[in-house]
């Protein structure tokens, strides 16, 4: 038995993701795509990689029913319409930051407020390995920004181990691709502009820290800098805990917790071209890979994680999410392995 899925939003690099997915899950059959600007066009017209499928982008107003909708929309969009969302679906998966965080005071401070408070609570965060309890039955799903999950994934462990406290030192650099600009990107995302570039564009306060501060309960320094390179995004966090840490204490913790992840690779660094996590090496894979080292002479933790932010920080996180939501086989429709070798991801 299929259950029928669309995608609202579905010209972006994101929603062109769940195109992609869907179109291939074994479980899902993909119904609807929506686009204003390229309504009646074929989806191939804007993504060369799905010209195969015989299917042709529709007003966002017309939306059918179906069992899954995955929203693929700007900020704001979707606490806007979701009550035709919901109308529409069973469940909802929200590829925004409008369902993210708990605490609309926290919208307040990192967005503009929000329309719909009354269902920030009812919303469950759509990364699995967090909130993998949550996800069954569940009716709203948001999907974690990709700053935040390669952030969140990296420190996990640490602090369900008791390794890293609210009250210990943590600063994390975040590198990222121009992807996360979306397809409609400012002149900072156009390639004449990004090409060799190491830029700092979020030096403090960046929005995804909010998503960091309540799923961790840490709020380390945070801050994210655009690279040359499209998809991709790659954490180094220095944590300076109180107490001595060595690295059998460091790889108790992530096995314990990540043991029986199917999308987590942990790395032991000890040689290889590919030694620590790259961008690159999970480049159109819903993996993350994490590794990390030991600095004793100067008290410091540093744990490396990397992701493909349109998949494993959007659109793969996202159907990760459904399908654990609808109690499918939860790797169903993700398990392409990456390339290598492979050009910029």
């Amino acid at each position: 038995m299929s259950l029928d899925a669309a995608v609202v939003g579905a010209s972006g690099f994101a929603g062109g993701e769940c195109l992609r997915l869907l179109a291939d899950h074994p479980k899902f059959d993909l119904v609807q795509a929506t686009s204003r600007r390229y309504e009646r066009r074929a989806v191939g017209y804007v993504h060369p990689n799905l010209r195969d499928l015989d299917l042709t982008f529709t007003d966002p107003d017309d939306l059918e029913s179906v069992d899954a909708l995955f929203t693929a929309t700007p900020h704001g969009v979707s606490m806007g319409r979701i009550d035709d969302f919901r109308d529409a679906a069973d469940l909802v998966v929200d590829l925004s930051a409008d369902f993210r965080l708990r605490d609309p005071a926290a919208y307040d401070t990192y967005y503009d407020g929000h329309e719909r408070p009354e269902l920030l609570d009812e919303a469950v965060y759509g990364l699995p390995e967090l909130s993998r309890d949550e996800l069954p039955g569940a009716t709203l799903v948001a999907s974690g920004g990709c700053n935040a999950t390669v952030t969140i994934l990296g420190l996990l462990p640490l602090v369900e181990a008791g390794l890293l406290t609210p009250d210990d030192r943590a600063v994390v650099d975040v590198k990222v691709g121009s992807s996360e600009g979306g397809a409609s990107g400012s002149r900072a995302a156009a390639h004449p502009e990004r090409s060799g570039v190491v830029r700092p564009y979020a030096p403090t306060r960046h929005r995804h820290q909010a998503e960091i501060v309540q799923a961790l309960g840490c709020d380390p320094a945070f801050t994210v800098h655009a690279v040359d390179m499209v998809r991709g995004a790659a954490a180094t966090s220095h944590l300076f805990p109180a107490a001595d840490v060595d690295k059998p204490a460091l790889w108790r913790a992530f096995r314990e917790t990540y043991a029986d992840e199917p999308f987590v690779r942990l790395l032991g660094g000890s040689g290889g071209v590919y030694r620590y996590p790259e961008p690159k090496a999970v480049a159109g894979t819903n993996l993350v890979e994490i590794a990390f080292e030991v600095d004793p002479d100067h008290g410091r933790v540093v744990v490396f994680s990397a992701i493909d932010n349109v998949m494993k920080g959007a659109a793969g996180q996202a159907v990760h999410a459904a399908n654990v939501a609808l109690g499918l086989e939860e790797t169903a429709g993700l398990t392409f392995r990456g390339l290598h070798p492979v050009g910029a991801p």
